[in-house]
């Protein structure tokens, strides 16, 4: 492992400010297991769990907010973040250099610890972007599966037609929805269905924009459930309408006549309604008779 300069760097401002010493994690003169911050709080409450069995939710989450607030009242606390941010690189079995925190455990600088992995997977992903977002092979989009599913796409709104159109069922649609994502390089965030057609057009991935029903912008794929399954989300201001099925340009439904049992049909005759209609009948016609 090779710890870089700046984390040796960040590490020794740190212990060399004036006010270190009192830091709210020091150990606490009078009780050594305690911290100085707070006598009721142990040391161990900045640490990873290291006890036999599985650590209770409600113990480990009183346990970091406990340590949380005694950070806020640090007197180093930038200087502490400063440096649990740092990262260190080593080198993998395959050769490979992999960047890490220079402390993944515990709480450090009012921060957890995956509130710091996950501030690292963000600054890779800003600071190396060519290398995260490669030019990919569309050779991979132009098979007859997702071409089957960018045509579905292009004509259909509603999940279920979609992946009817396209022959599979929802989740094998689903599924190559999101990774058309990926491989026109959209983020499957953020990318709604306008922008996966728009870029399946650009590309060469459908003939044209001709025909193509656009729907507005909600996202095409959502974020991974609990489970890890991928589903499209419907964003809470998609118009109803747009998931009923809506009918075909240039053609018109004709409705069929129903023949009533006992009925005869045909010229000269109509077929009245089931349902109760309210007939007006002519008013009588009084005759009047001359008298003898």
């Amino acid at each position: 492992m090779t710890v870089t300069v700046d984390a040796i760097a960040a590490r020794q401002r740190l212990v060399d400010d004036r006010h270190y010493k009192y830091r709210g994690c020091a150990p606490d003169p009078d009780m050594p297991g305690m911290c100085a911050g707070d006598p009721d709080v142990p040391l161990d409450a900045w640490g990873p769990y290291t006890d036999d069995g599985a650590e209770a939710q409600k113990t480990r989450l009183d346990r970091e907010r406990s340590a949380i607030d005694i950070c806020k009242r640090c007197p180093v606390l930038a200087l502490c973040r400063a440096y649990a941010n740092t990262t260190v690189v080593e080198v993998d079995g395959n050769g490979r250099q992999v960047e890490h925190l220079v402390e993944p455990e515990g709480v450090m600088g009012g921060e957890l610890a995956l509130t710091r992995h996950r501030a690292l997977v963000k600054r890779k992903v800003a600071e190396a972007p060519a290398i995260l977002t490669p030019v990919r092979d569309l050779a991979d989009a132009r098979t007859p599966q997702k071409t089957a599913v960018l045509r579905a796409l292009a004509a259909e709104v509603a999940d279920g037609r979609v992946a009817r159109r396209a022959g599979m069922d929802l989740r094998t649609c689903n599924w190559h929805r999101s990774a058309l994502c990926s491989l026109l390089s959209l983020d499957k965030e953020t990318a709604t269905r306008d922008d996966l057609l728009a870029a399946a057009v650009l590309r060469g991935l459908l003939p044209s924009a001709h025909g193509v029903v656009w729907d507005g912008l909600w996202p095409v794929a959502a974020a991974p459930t609990t489970d890890g399954v991928r589903q499209r989300r419907i964003a809470p201001d998609m118009p109803l309408t747009a998931l009923l099925p809506q009918p075909r340009p240039g053609r018109t439904r004709r409705r069929r006549a129903t023949a009533t049992p006992g009925v005869p049909t045909g010229p000269g005759f109509v077929v009245l309604p089931l349902f109760p209609v309210a007939l007006v009948a002519p008013a009588p016609t009084r005759i009047l008779e001359p008298t003898p």
